[in-house]
């Protein structure tokens, strides 16, 4: 029985939400001693109390089981919250959490991937949620070269129209191409550079793509997201800004991977929530070009349950 139902429970608990239904036809038909087998064989939820004779849960089983029964609850409440008060809120947290990984991507996504009123309505939430500006804390939570990038990024209110010259945007691929290699001659880093920073926190973007292209031009087919490889922080605002179709889709890829720790793994509610009604259509055309398999297709064989259902009914809106 124990090892047979071990089977069942590892699957149910995939890391990307629970299959309720599994749980339920198992757990539901065990006796006493059934389950008591269960505690004995199941180490990774289980040790034995030597002071009572008992076998107790360990903390981190019961806050893996928890947590993997909020993914549906997180997915529905991050969909039916106002998106600015959404982004508000997902920034408030990765600045809570701490300066690196993921929480750093949240930060830049919200500020390189979102129109120039959308990321202005954040703000604006932000002021009436928490009291303060996000301009403000990011630069409270931030330290060192990051907070200057990031305090610029947040603050933006970027042109959105069609309008840019291509001279301007010649000159400052030059400039941008000049200054990496100041930097990796100087072995410093690129976000301490003004013009840089002042260039991708307010030009348009699709000023920027005719920068991205004519640095393409000047480099021999090198790409800024190439050469910037050293400064992760700017090469994932670079991506975001000229391309975040590809940039999510990585981000997609690394977190449906079974090893993927839970932080990674809230990355796949984040993006298929807040890109549904946006580019989806875009990311899951670049997933199976990338990939070789369908968005939907690896959600389906990673992820479980109502979890599972939802992600794939959000979509299904851009079929």
């Amino acid at each position: 029985m124990a090892d047979s139902a071990m089977e069942v429970l590892t699957r149910a608990l995939s890391g990307h939400g629970i299959n309720e239904k599994a749980m339920i036809e198992t757990l539901g038909k065990w006796d006493q001693e059934e389950k008591r087998l269960f505690r004995k064989s199941s180490s990774q939820f289980f040790s034995e109390d030597e002071r009572c004779c008992f076998e107790r849960w360990e903390e981190h089983g019961m806050r893996l089981l928890k947590h993997e029964f909020m993914r549906f609850k997180n997915a529905v409440v991050l969909w039916t919250t106002h998106p600015w008060e959404r982004d508000a809120r997902l920034v408030k947290e990765a600045l809570s959490k701490g300066h690196h990984g993921q929480n750093l991507n949240i930060l830049i996504e919200v500020a390189c991937t979102r129109t120039s009123d959308e990321l202005l309505g954040a703000r604006k939430a932000y002021h009436s949620l928490f009291d303060l500006s996000i301009e403000e804390d990011v630069a409270a939570h931030m330290n060192g070269p990051q907070r200057k990038l990031l305090v610029a990024l947040m603050s933006a209110y970027r042109y959105e129209g069609p309008k840019y010259k291509e001279e301007t945007a010649k000159s400052e691929a030059k400039e941008v191409a000049h200054a990496i290699k100041e930097a990796a001659t100087q072995k410093s880093s690129l976000i301490e550079h003004d013009d840089v920073v002042r260039i991708l926190s307010t030009r348009s973007k699709h000023h920027l793509h005719a920068l991205y292209k004519h640095y393409n031009e000047i480099s021999a087919g090198r790409s800024i997201v190439e050469d910037l490889r050293g400064d992760l922080s700017l090469q994932e605002a670079v991506l975001c800004l000229v391309n975040p179709v590809k940039y999510f889709t990585q981000i997609l890829n690394v977190a449906l991977r079974v090893e993927a720790d839970k932080k990674i793994k809230k990355a796949l509610t984040r993006i298929v929530v807040t890109r549904a009604d946006k580019d989806m259509k875009e990311i899951k055309v670049e997933f199976k070009n990338e990939y070789g398999v369908s968005l939907g297709e690896r959600i389906e064989s990673v992820c479980n349950g109502s979890y599972k259902d939802f992600l794939l009914t959000l979509l299904a809106r851009s079929d």
